[in-house]
């Protein structure tokens, strides 16, 4: 594991960072394999990680046999909270999928995570599931968030390095306060419905590594076998679903 300074900040520790699973078994075995080669001291996943028409079930247990630290996402709490009958489409999808052991493991997943003082783990915001921290929600489309945005939406949040999800967009962002945040982007899914977000199929991942007092980030983005995963979601009756998965792009994107 990491080695500690005697203020007990982390001194030398190389964290790998996953997010917005959404089921999609393949792309996480994937980004599983790639991370192995950068030998981590630990993983750490940011949530979103069942709800597709992909491979529910079998994504839950294969993060529950790997027990990395892993805060809720939007989806993972949906998933969980009643009333089963106002869930979206896909939610529900994976909710029937979903055994109850695998349902206990959501339901007890944190809102939010700290890895010493000085790390947060999140999905959207520190104080809220849905709220994207480094970015601006516009209803059909979201745009950067300024500093004084980030820091009114980080709050009391004293942790110098930030990791967030939910927008499935890879960032790192530096405030002049010193604190980094970084979004690792999405594992399993790289468009939303309505609109595009990373332009390829290409699963990612994070790398953030602390040398010398000093946090410095790599974003990753690998292929899979994507076509297995939109043939799996044509099957379940998601057609727009399958064109992400294949492009990255968001189905009737121009």
């Amino acid at each position: 594991m990491s080695t500690r300074s005697s203020s007990g900040c982390l001194n030398k520790m190389r964290l790998a960072v996953v997010s917005d699973i959404h089921g999609n078994l393949r792309a996480l075995e994937a980004v599983h394999a790639r991370i192995k080669e950068s030998s981590p001291d630990i993983i750490v996943n940011l949530g979103d990680c069942v709800s597709g028409p992909l491979w529910p079930e079998e994504t839950a247990q294969y993060l529950i046999a790997e027990n990395w630290p892993t805060v809720r996402g939007n989806h993972d709490r949906v998933l969980v909270e009643p009333p089963a009958s106002r869930l979206e489409e896909v939610d529900a999808f994976a909710q029937q999928c979903l055994s109850q052991a695998s349902l206990a493991w959501l339901s007890a997943l944190p809102l939010t995570l700290s890895l010493a003082a000085e790390i947060l783990l999140c999905h959207g915001s520190p104080s809220d599931d849905e709220v994207f921290l480094l970015e601006e929600d516009g209803g059909d489309h979201f745009f950067l968030s300024n500093e004084s945005q980030i820091r009114r939406k980080l709050g009391r949040t004293e942790a110098r390095l930030i990791l967030c999800g939910h927008t499935h967009t890879p960032r790192v962002v530096h405030l002049s306060d010193g604190r980094v945040a970084l979004n690792a982007g999405s594992v399993g899914v790289q468009a939303f419905p309505s609109f595009t977000v990373t332009g390829s199929p290409h699963a990612r991942y994070a790398i953030a590594t602390r040398k010398d007092g000093e946090w410095s980030f790599s974003l990753h983005a690998i292929g899979y076998d994507w076509a297995e995963a939109a043939g799996r979601a044509k099957a379940a009756g998601f057609a727009r679903w399958e064109h992400g998965l294949m492009t990255g792009y968001a189905a009737g994107s121009p």
